[in-house]
């Protein structure tokens, strides 16, 4: 007990003696206005703009559609359409009991498969696949107060 109240003095002391030590230390005031910053070069600069993505909606879509063609047959298969949606359920099913059924996950993207399927071989080409792209919103313009 004598140990813990001897630390507690010393800890105050210290504290005070930090407090009476810096208490008549002189502060820095400025006393005279920062210089003004040069000018800019020319009055008339185009304000700063978001960067525009350069790629175009076709290949934006040719990215899309070589990510899911794992054998880069130029067909998506049912497999490969669903492999994404494999992913998503083991990561949803985090401790592998398996009482989330993948056909109760999958059905809209089952359907949304069958639908995109038009000729009904069983794999999508590029027209079929690209019907099933994720209708993108537009970024609204940069609204930035100067």
């Amino acid at each position: 007990m004598r140990r813990i109240l001897a630390i507690a003095i010393a800890l105050v002391a210290l504290i005070g003696a930090g407090f009476f030590w810096t208490r008549d230390r002189p502060v820095a005031v400025a006393t005279e206005a920062p210089a003004p910053l040069p000018p800019a070069e020319s009055d008339d600069e185009a304000p700063l703009v978001a960067p525009v993505s350069n790629v175009t909606p076709e290949q934006r879509e040719a990215r899309r559609f070589s990510r899911y063609d794992k054998d880069k047959d130029a067909a998506i298969s049912r497999a490969e359409y669903l492999a994404s949606r494999q992913k998503a359920f083991a990561k949803l099913d985090a401790n592998g009991d398996g009482k989330l059924a993948f056909d109760e996950y999958a059905t809209a993207t089952i359907k949304k498969f069958g639908t995109a399927d038009r000729d009904a071989d069983g794999a999508l080409n590029a027209g079929e696949f690209a019907a099933t792209a994720p209708k993108r919103r537009e970024t609204p313009a940069c609204d930035c107060k100067s």
